[in-house]
């Protein structure tokens, strides 16, 4: 696919909407609505040690205004794009503002693209370990709650379709999967 022509339609504060001309692999000519985003960070962070046998997760309680309702979530926020932040810097800062708490060992887990379909947004998820509690230092627009929850109700609340937040999914089941490694 080759791109034409790029058109900005909308900046806003977190996103910008582009509409793309593009050639498709058949030599077709069409368009598409790309939305860009400065990428983010999100941690799934355990109170006790990964190796017991039922840690306790930070989960959030968040309401989420575009979701209509509360959602059960990992601690997580976009990157500063104007200081071009690192997604670690970005995931030890995002874990302090909404929890509270700071991490000795943050470990990254892996990448997501979340909506490939029309987003480049890139997600970098991380393990925090080595918890200390401090102040939290939410953004006025952040409405939360924090519960220490353990991993087997944790697995529960994903079974029973309570935890619906794609990125939170992927981190809370690969750290599942991760513990669950010899």
């Amino acid at each position: 696919m080759t791109l034409l022509h790029a058109d900005v339609i909308h900046q806003g504060r977190i996103i910008r909407l582009e509409d793309h001309t593009v050639e498709f692999p058949d030599g077709t000519v069409g368009h598409l609505d790309v939305v860009r985003h400065p990428g983010a960070a999100a941690v799934v962070p355990l109170l006790d040690d990964p190796g017991a046998a039922d840690p306790r997760v930070l989960l959030l309680r968040q309401f989420r205004h575009a979701a209509g309702g509360w959602l059960w979530e990992i601690p997580a926020g976009r990157l500063d794009e104007g200081e071009r932040e690192h997604p670690e810097r970005c995931a030890h800062r995002e874990l302090k503002e909404e929890t509270g708490y700071t991490a000795t060992t943050v470990t990254h887990l892996l990448s997501i693209v979340t909506t490939p379909g029309f987003s480049d947004e890139l997600i970098h998820l991380y393990l925090a370990t080595g918890l200390t509690l401090g102040e939290h230092a939410r953004e006025s627009d952040e409405f939360m709650e924090v519960h220490a929850i353990p991993l087997s109700k944790v697995s529960k609340m994903i079974h029973d379709k309570e935890i619906t937040d794609g990125k939170s999914l992927v981190g809370l089941m690969f750290v599942q999967c991760y513990k669950a490694k010899p």
